[in-house]
Order: C-alpha cells, then sequence, then structure tokens
C-alpha cells in the first residue's frame, strides 16, 4: 500500500512547486511555436541513399529534462509515480517532485555540489531510485549510473573516469563501494538507502536529505543548466575497447522521450483521473534502456512504474497479477518465459496492451507462441538502439508483423549503409554495411576521450554504430552483425578487451583472446584462448575462478581452451574472426 503521507500531497503542492521553480508551461505546450536548436551532430542531409525517419518532424523543446519531465505534473500530482512491486513502498508524483528538490537543495547545501559535479548512483530497481537521480539532476549535476553487482575494481574504475563526488547506493552494495572508493584512494561521499540493520558507518541517510522539507532550497536558484549540457554519463564500450562514458546531454534524453511517444509507436492513453498506464520495471535502470524507455519516458507521461529489484519469477508475475502492468518492456528471455512458463496464465496477461522487447533479436516463432497465449489485441514490438543514441534508432510501429526487422527510424533520425571498407561508398537498400546514424539523440561524445570520438564520429555528423545491417524497400531495417568486438549476455555488453587484461594478469598466462559464442539461454557468452607462460600448468578451473573473483557475474568465462598461438594483424592487434575460423 502506498504510503498515506504520499497521499497528502494534492494539486496545489504541484501548482506551487511549478510557480516557484519557473518551468514554463509554454515552452512545452507550444512546442509548434519553437525553433529547436538541435545538437551538432544533426544537419539535412545531402548524400546519396541517406534515409530519412518518415514521421513527422519533432520540435525538441530548447529547456532542460528536469523542467521537461515535470511539465505536466499538476496533471497528475497524487497518482503513483513510482512503486516498490515487493513491499508496496511508493510516492506520489507530488510527492516524488517535492522529494527530489530537498534532496537536490541538501547536495548543494550540505555537501557543496556545484553544476557540473558527477553524481554516481548504484542501486537496484527501487523506488529511490528516480528520487536520487532527479534529485541529483535538479541539483545540476550530472549523474552516471553503476551497475549494482559490479566488483569493487570495477566500480572504482568507473568512479575514478567520471571523476564522481557521491555516490548513492544500499546497504547491500556499501561494502564493494567502501572497498572501490578505498583503491581510488580519494574520499567520496557515500549515501545509503534505509536499511533494517541501521546506517553503516560513516554513511548518509538518504532519507535525512530526501525528507528534508525544511531545506532551504534557495540555493537551486543558482543551479544554471543548458539543453546542451551534459546530464547523463552512462558507460559503454562503444565500438571496440574498454568501457567509455557516453556524454547525453539534456537534449539528447528529451528527444528520445519525445521519439518515443509517437502515436505510431506507442499505445500509451493519457493519464486522467480515471486512467493510469502501469509498467512493471525489471530491466535494470543503471542501463540506458531501462534508464529512458522504461523509466524516464514514462515519468514525463504521468504512468505508474512497479520497480522490482531483479527478475524473479514469482515476484514479478505477483507484481504483474497485482499491479495489471498494461506496457512491459523486457529482452527476449522474459517474453520467452511468459510464452512458456506453466505458472503464467491469464491474470498475468490479460491487462497487458504492449510489450516491448529489445537488446537482443526477438525471433517470430517466439512472438508467435507469445500471441498464442495472450491472443492477438497484445501489440508486440522490437526496437534498436545504442547507449550512444539515448537509445532509440530504430522501432517497430504497434501491430507490425515483420518482427525480422528492428523496425523504422524514429522522428528526425536519419541513417545509411555505408561499406565496411569503403567508407565512401554508401549502398542501396538490401545491401548489408555498417549503419551510420545522425539525429538529436546521438550524444556529445565519449567522456575525455578523444581518439575513441575521432573513430565514431565522421563528417556531417555521422555517427558509426559498429553494426551492420540493411534495410529494404519499405525502409524496414535489418541487424545482421556487429561490427564492433562486443559480447551480449542477457543483453549486457562485455567487452573483450576487458577480460583479456584480466587474463594476462594471472601468473601463468602470457596471451589471452576473448570472443562471444551462442548460448540457447543468454544470447552469448565469453570464450577465452589462452596461452600458458613456458613452464607452467594452470587448470582450465583456476584460471575461469581467478577471472570470476574479479568482474560481475554475467562477464565470467563460459569456456576457456588453452591454445599455442592467437591470430593477430602486424601491428599486434588481436584477430577476432581469425581466432573464431581456426577454433570454433
Amino acid at each position: 500500500m502506498i504510503q498515506t503521507k504520499m497521499l497528502s500531497t494534492g494539486r496545489a503542492l504541484a501548482r506551487a512547486v511549478l510557480t516557484k521553480h519557473t518551468l514554463q508551461r509554454g515552452i512545452l505546450q507550444n512546442r509548434s511555436k519553437i525553433v529547436s536548436v538541435f545538437n551538432r551532430h544533426f544537419h539535412h542531409p545531402t548524400e546519396k541513399n541517406v534515409v530519412i525517419s518518415s514521421y513527422p518532424k519533432i520540435v525538441v523543446p530548447n529547456c532542460t529534462f528536469a523542467d521537461f519531465v515535470w511539465a505536466d505534473l499538476d496533471k497528475w500530482p497524487d497518482k503513483t509515480s513510482v512503486v516498490c512491486g515487493i513491499t508496496g513502498r511508493g510516492y506520489t508524483y507530488a510527492l516524488t517532485y517535492k522529494m527530489s528538490i530537498a534532496f537536490a537543495a541538501c547536495l548543494r547545501n550540505k555537501l557543496k555540489l556545484q553544476d557540473g559535479d558527477c553524481v554516481a548512483v548504484m542501486l537496484p530497481n527501487c523506488p529511490e531510485f528516480p528520487l536520487a537521480t532527479l534529485g541529483s539532476i535538479q541539483a545540476g549535476c550530472i549523474v552516471t549510473t553503476v551497475n549494482p553487482i559490479y566488483t569493487a575494481e570495477e566500480v572504482s574504475t568507473q568512479l575514478s573516469n567520471s571523476k564522481a563526488k557521491v555516490i548513492i547506493t544500499s546497504p547491500e552494495c556499501y561494502n564493494v563501494v567502501k572497498q572501490a572508493i578505498e583503491l581510488l584512494k580519494q574520499p567520496i561521499h557515500i549515501i545509503v538507502t534505509e536499511s533494517k540493520d541501521g546506517l553503516p558507518p560513516g554513511a548518509i541517510k538518504f532519507a535525512e536529505f530526501a525528507e528534508n522539507f525544511n531545506e532551504d532550497t534557495q540555493c537551486l536558484r543558482s543551479v544554471r543548466r543548458t539543453p546542451d549540457d551534459t546530464l547523463f554519463l552512462p558507460y559503454s564500450s562503444g565500438t571496440t575497447g574498454l568501457p567509455k562514458g557516453v556524454e547525453l546531454m539534456n537534449r539528447n534524453i528529451v528527444a528520445t522521450c519525445l521519439q518515443q511517444a509517437e502515436q505510431k509507436l506507442s499505445v500509451i492513453l493519457p493519464t486522467t483521473a480515471t486512467h493510469q498506464d502501469v509498467t512493471v520495471c525489471v530491466l535494470p535502470f543503471f542501463h540506458i534502456y531501462g534508464l529512458t524507455v522504461s523509466l524516464l519516458s514514462k515519468m514525463s507521461l504521468g504512468l505508474k512504474i512497479v520497480t522490482l529489484p531483479k527478475f524473479d519469477p514469482e515476484t514479478y508475475l505477483n507484481a504483474q497479477a497485482k499491479y495489471k502492468g498494461t506496457l512491459l518492456f523486457v529482452v527476449p528471455s522474459i517474453v520467452l518465459f511468459l510464452s512458456s512458463h506453466p505458472k503464467v496464465n491469464h491474470t498475468h496477461l490479460d491487462s497487458i496492451k504492449l510489450i516491448m522487447s529489445g537488446a537482443a533479436p526477438l525471433a517470430a516463432t517466439d512472438v508467435d507462441r507469445f500471441l498464442d497465449k495472450t491472443g492477438s489485441g497484445v501489440a508486440v514490438m522490437q526496437g534498436y538502439g545504442l547507449t550512444e543514441t539515448s537509445p532509440t534508432v530504430c522501432m517497430q510501429e504497434s501491430g507490425s508483423q515483420n518482427f525480422a526487422s528492428v523496425g523504422s527510424l524514429v522522428a528526425n533520425t536519419e541513417a545509411k549503409i555505408v561499406h565496411m571498407d569503403n567508407h565512401d561508398k554508401v549502398m542501396g537498400p538490401n545491401e548489408v554495411g555498417e549503419l551510420w546514424v545522425r539525429g538529436p539523440q546521438v550524444m556529445k561524445g565519449y567522456h575525455n576521450n578523444p581518439a575513441a570520438n575521432e573513430e565514431t564520429f565522421r563528417p556531417g555528423g555521422w555517427m558509426r554504430t559498429g553494426d551492420l545491417g540493411y534495410y529494404d524497400e519499405e525502409f524496414a531495417f535489418y541487424i545482421t552483425d556487429r561490427l564492433k568486438e562486443l559480447i551480449k549476455v542477457k543483453g549486457y555488453q562485455v567487452a573483450p578487451a576487458e577480460l583479456e587484461g584480466i587474463l594476462r594478469s594471472h601468473p601463468d598466462i602470457s596471451e589471452a583472446a576473448v570472443i562471444g559464442v551462442p548460448h540457447p539461454r543468454h544470447g552469448e557468452t565469453p570464450k577465452a584462448f589462452v596461452i600458458k607462460k613456458p613452464g607452467t600448468s594452470p587448470s582450465v578451473e583456476s584460471v575461469k575462478e581467478f577471472v570470476a573473483d574479479k568482474v560481475a557475474s554475467y562477464k565470467k568465462l563460459g569456456d576457456l581452451v588453452f591454445v599455442d598461438d592467437i591470430p593477430k594483424s602486424a601491428a599486434g592487434k588481436i584477430l577476432r574472426r581469425e581466432v573464431k575460423a581456426k577454433f570454433t
């Protein structure tokens, strides 16, 4: 049950806070009158074979995401914004706004954070996640999201690169965070959500900031953030190499929210006094898909967000049955679960209007199996995107039956298929090449990484995706393979270079190559080929355990083989295609 104090705030509060913090309703209501200032990667195409989105152009308001997300708050202040699908703990929209403002003020007043400072959010899906994220944004800060199952080494690397000054985490992650900060050897404030076991030593209680409604909010008047300022700093391996910070601007996130709201791509009904769509969110919010597609864009429309910290069949089905989720944003494995699990019945399925699947391909046979169980009234859609594109690039229309395709380009987006070896050659329909894109959702660039930016961006504002694909005569896009070296395990990105570096640090290993191999449940799993140092005899299991101790569970090696040599180029780069051809 939603806490009673959370229902006590109403429209008066919403109007007051909207007026107080100068959110200009006219900016977002009269979008047709605004001249949108797109980011530097958007230009009108003059090249041959450039595909332009067929949807009407959207006008991206020249505002920050903080203004955008709360623009219609006075329409649904008493509606539930977020609720825990297990405990029932939750908040109304008005209280979510009020608490995020209090949290922001405390960050500025008590921790002395300034515009552009970085705050790390390392939380599972929970009601505090949007409070922490939106509060940090309203304090003028950049948010970097951290996987809560990361090891201390992985957390320390991200904290160091992002230069985070504060980390917000859960009691379960506290020890890992503490170890990460010790490795970093730099002081970072730790804010911890509430625990039955009490507050860890040296930590700040989350509620002391979020529920401090007496905190002076005058400090927020000095926040000066623009649409072109970095808002989020998620980490992605991009086309190659180790994880890099992806600088997503306010404008990028506002654009992707509007792109997803295109009428032909959505079955969401307006939130009113008598209706509120519901989404049960199990996709992790630290990931760009969960963050913008299932959380932030839906909060801007007034949906009820039901959070689950991880996928567990029983809790997932219980939450879906209790809260009657109407929109589900999932990965293919969850669609398969709903299609085949014996406990899934009409109480879990009858409320569903839309299932959006992403992160990996969903086969047409899997869709057919799901629709056989739910009936034809459910729209099943797929999409394609990257962390670097906030993430939307392509989405299927509601009711599409072409499940081999990832859909067509979302509004304001352009794309071309470029020859893999000759970038001056742009391919036509049904010709496979590398997909290049541009649009208002494309990132500013990689954080402090000019070499990666040089590799990724091309003249004219084009961004290389590293993915191979083509489009047909109807301008539906198909992704066939990846130029990039990433391995996708359960929808998560695993960088071979990271695992190879860990393997080479083993005292008995001189060289290593890692590739992705097919896996029946996980999509792919990492497989290592390693060369032993002379005179040593490490076992396969001991080396796999060595790696497992240093990485998150989804990065663990599925298999390892000892070899005598590893194919490399003259420059010493591992030739992964040759590795696959030679050893698999």
